[in-house]
C-alpha cells in the first residue's frame, strides 16, 4: 500500500518539485496539492492522507495553523503532519511542534531525509531535521519554564526510561531495537506504555517531556 500525502507550498515551483521527488518513490502517492492553508485543511479533511507535507509560509492561513486543526490537542482524529520550510527560525519549531507537527524539515534537507520524514510519520514516528533536532525540543521546553512538569500517571521502568532517552534523541524504532538489543515489538509496546503513562499522543510529545523534566538536556 502506498503512502498518500498531500502537499502545500504557496509557491507552484517548490510544490512541484516537492511532489516530483516524492511521486519517485515507489512506496509514495502525492494524492493532492494545495496553494495555501485553507485549501490544504479542506483537502487533508476530505481525502485523509497518510500524512500532510505543510509549508510554514502560506497565505490565508499559516502552515502552523493548518497542522493545529489537523494534528492539534482538540482534534479528535489527528492527522499525521510533516512541516518543512526555508527557515529555522525558533518560534516556527515551536509553533510546529505546539500544533502537534509529528515531524520538522528544512527545505534543504534532499529528497532523502524528505522521503524518510514521510515514512516515518506514516507509521507513527517522528522525524525531526538531524542538525537541529536536540536544539528544537530544549527550545520548546525552555518556552514554558515556569508551567509544571507533568508527572507519569505510573512510575516509568528502568527500561521505559532507556527508550524514552532514545526517542527524545530523535531515534526511530528500528535504531532503539538495535542499541538496545530488543525487538522492535518491544520497543513499540514500551512507547505505548510511556504515551500512556505521560499523556502523549506521538513521539514527539514524549521527547518534549524528556526535555521538559530534564532528562536530556539540549
Amino acid at each position: 500500500m502506498s503512502i498518500r500525502v498531500i502537499v502545500a507550498d504557496d509557491q507552484e515551483i517548490v510544490r512541484t518539485g516537492i511532489s516530483m521527488i516524492l511521486e519517485a518513490q515507489p512506496d509514495i502517492e502525492v494524492v493532492g496539492a494545495a496553494a495555501d492553508g485553507h485549501r490544504a485543511v479542506e483537502l487533508a479533511l476530505t481525502l485523509r492522507p497518510d500524512v500532510c507535507l505543510f509549508d510554514i509560509r502560506m497565505p490565508g492561513l499559516d502552515g502552523i495553523e493548518a497542522t493545529r486543526r489537523l494534528a492539534g490537542p482538540t482534534v479528535d482524529r489527528p492527522l499525521a503532519v510533516v512541516v518543512i520550510t526555508t527557515f529555522d527560525h525558533d518560534d516556527y519549531v515551536v509553533g510546529a511542534l505546539k500544533a502537534g507537527a509529528r515531524g520538522f524539515l528544512l527545505k534543504d534537507a534532499g529528497p532523502d531525509l524528505l522521503a524518510q520524514a514521510i515514512r516515518a510519520a506514516a507509521r507513527g514516528d517522528a522525524l525531526i531535521a538531524p542538525s537541529i533536532t536536540a536544539r528544537l525540543l530544549s527550545t520548546f521546553a525552555a518556552a514554558r519554564p515556569n508551567l509544571p512538569r507533568a508527572q507519569p500517571s505510573e512510575a516509568l521502568t528502568a527500561r521505559e526510561e532507556e527508550v524514552l532517552l532514545e526517542v527524545a534523541r530523535g531515534r526511530t524504532n528500528a535504531e532503539i531495537a538495535d542499541e538496545l538489543h530488543i525487538s522492535l515489538s518491544t520497543v513499540k509496546a514500551h512507547i505505548a506504555s510511556l504515551m500512556t503513562k505521560l499523556g502523549a499522543r506521538n513521539r514527539v510529545e514524549i521527547a518534549i517531556w524528556a526535555y521538559e523534566t530534564g532528562r536530556v538536556r539540549g
